[in-house]
């Protein structure tokens, strides 16, 4: 099942990489804002693949597929 704690710390993390590229965006730092927003969203499909790898192994478990 899911927990929802890790749609919170996706939904954090989107918000917090937004906020930093707006700041770096005004301060004319749009090349440090689009390495920021890169590697948030690096992090946030690590997060996701981490969850779809358990997705698949909690289905293995369920139909004993080995």
């Amino acid at each position: 099942m899911i927990d929802i704690s890790i749609i919170f710390k996706l939904a954090a993390i989107g918000i917090i990489i937004t906020v930093v590229c707006q700041i770096l965006k005004r301060s004319d730092r749009d090349d440090v804002a689009t390495v920021v927003s890169i590697v948030g969203l690096v992090i946030a499909l690590t997060v996701a693949v981490t969850m779809i790898g358990d997705l698949f192994k909690t289905i293995q478990e369920i139909f004993g597929v080995y």
